[in-house]
């Protein structure tokens, strides 16, 4: 059974421990040969959202909103890696995908800042307005006033 490391490192703060998930093996599907029909090298990883000591009640609201597609109904988020044809290199995949998925659901967007346009760029602007103006009445037919 591959080893779990101590602790696994989310953001700087966020840590999840490894009693916190749950780890099942299954067999892979495609091809393989006999080989692939006797062992489970497929890995289910398994963390509850709703009983994890990691997350604050409001990392865990933003993760229940990002992440709402992926829970089941038991609040439980399932990984599965079935990459490589050994069970101890899905592992780390799995966990590597974990770390990835909850890191980006954890991520705090900036607030955008509202700024004005530079009083340069309205003017380029607006002369850029008249000019394509000034084209398009050039092309009208002579002694049609719009």
């Amino acid at each position: 059974m591959p080893r779990l490391p101590s602790e696994i490192r989310i953001t700087g703060r966020v840590r999840v421990f490894p009693h916190e998930l749950a780890l099942s093996y299954a067999r892979s599907g495609g091809p393989g040969g006999q080989h692939v029909n006797k062992t489970s090298s497929k890995v289910l990883l398994r963390w509850n959202l709703e009983t994890t000591a990691a997350l604050s009640d409001e990392q865990r609201a933003r993760v229940r909103t990002k992440l709402a597609s992926r829970l089941t109904e038991d609040g439980e988020l399932l990984i599965t890696s079935e990459k490589y044809r050994d069970q101890s290199r899905n592992v780390d995949d799995a966990l590597t995908k974990f770390v990835e998925v909850l890191r980006e659901a954890l991520h705090v967007p900036r607030k955008r800042r509202a700024t004005k346009p530079t009083r340069g760029s309205q003017k380029r602007r607006m002369d850029a307005k008249r000019r394509r103006g000034d084209t398009k009445r050039q092309r009208r037919r002579p002694g049609s006033d719009e």
